[in-house]
């Protein structure tokens, strides 16, 4: 039940995981923090590799990836584990198990495409937990994707070592990367992780021509002050540049802040046309019903490109190479002929 893995190197009798920053130390028979990358007979193992624990098809709008192949479906999968320890997870269910604890599919990387394209999905998504903990298994089952012409996401906190990143990252052709607060103390605190190897990697990712967008979930008391969320938007600004997706979620009570209140719609509004007047051209409102803060524009001549109902685009102006109907200014994103002018957003499990 479990696969040789990457990124490890030994320290005398312990062995030192490296896939991401925590660089675990484990002695034999122990697991990292993540629950499936072990110490087992000498060496490090994945067991979540060819294992995913949940299994869907979703609109590609749920990841979300606003900017990427438009009014498609994705083939979403996601193992046990995780890397992080957010008091906040919405997917803590698989998240906090570990493998053995939740039934899962075998699924072998070159099976990956194939069930993709039996279920009309145009990609596949790493997510609901993080792909960082099974980088071997999203490394091959990408390649085998390519070669099948499906195209592969990662749903990221972005939490990654160097080597990890640089193996697989650039085998994907999206990430939506969580930044999830925009200090130190909010991440320390609330994900048991530090913020400065998230902000390197959303920087080398768009440095290096991987389409991104960001997801902040915006929690009252904790990281909604209107200054540190101007200086999110600032960094982002300055670092990666305005054409960058930023969506803004509604937090709603769940695992250990089950009594921290939801999200007010204000707030996202707000922070949304504070984050569009200091330049950021595409800021979304995610998790409530907001009109405004679903539709694309065109920022050349502020047309509506692409207008949403939920996850289902109900608009689709854009046309293939991403130029506006009206005035050909290009928008940032990946359109190509399997873009869909509409969806269903339709979703439903595998697994």
């Amino acid at each position: 039940m479990s696969h040789p893995a990457r990124y490890w190197h030994r320290e005398g009798e312990r062995i030192v995981c490296t896939a991401c920053p925590r660089d675990c130390t484990l002695s034999e028979g122990q697991h990292g923090f993540c629950f499936v990358r072990k110490h087992e007979g000498g060496r490090l193992v994945s067991l979540a590799y060819g294992r995913p624990n949940a299994v869907a098809v979703d609109p590609i709008e749920k990841k979300p990836l606003w900017h990427f192949l438009p009014g498609t479906t994705i083939l979403s999968m996601g193992t046990a584990g995780c890397n992080l320890g957010c008091r906040f997870c919405q997917n803590w269910d698989l998240s906090k198990a570990q493998a053995h604890h939740k039934r899962a599919l075998e699924l072998t990387p070159e099976s990956v495409p194939l069930l993709a394209r039996r279920e009309g999905a145009a990609s596949v998504a790493f997510t609901y937990n993080d792909p960082t903990i099974y980088p071997e298994y999203v490394i091959d089952a990408a390649r085998a994707c390519r070669a099948a012409g499906v195209a592969t996401v990662g749903v990221t906190a972005g939490y990654i070592s160097d080597a990890a990143r640089a193996d697989m990252y650039p085998e994907l052709d999206a990430l939506n990367i969580d930044l999830k607060g925009f200090s130190e103390r909010f991440y320390h605190k609330l994900t048991f992780s530090h913020l400065a190897p998230v902000l390197e990697t959303i920087e080398w990712s768009v440095k290096r021509g991987i389409w991104v967008e960001l997801t902040t979930l915006v929690i009252p008391g904790h990281n909604d002050d209107p200054e540190e969320l101007a200086a999110e938007f600032r960094w982002i600004l300055d670092h990666v540049g305005p054409d960058v997706p930023l969506h803004l979620t509604a937090f709603h009570p769940d695992y250990k802040l089950d009594k921290t209140p939801a999200t007010p719609p204000e707030t996202l509004i707000r922070a949304r046309e504070a984050a569009r007047a200091m330049g950021l051209r595409h800021v979304y409102t995610g998790n409530i019903w907001d009109r405004t803060g679903s539709v694309t524009h065109c920022h050349g001549c502020g047309a509506a490109l692409l207008e949403r109902r939920w996850h289902a685009v109900t608009t689709n102006r854009v046309q293939p190479g991403g130029a506006c109907p009206d005035c050909g200014t290009t928008l940032a994103g990946v359109f190509d002929e399997r873009s869909q002018p509409s969806s269903h957003g339709r979703r439903y499990h595998l697994l």
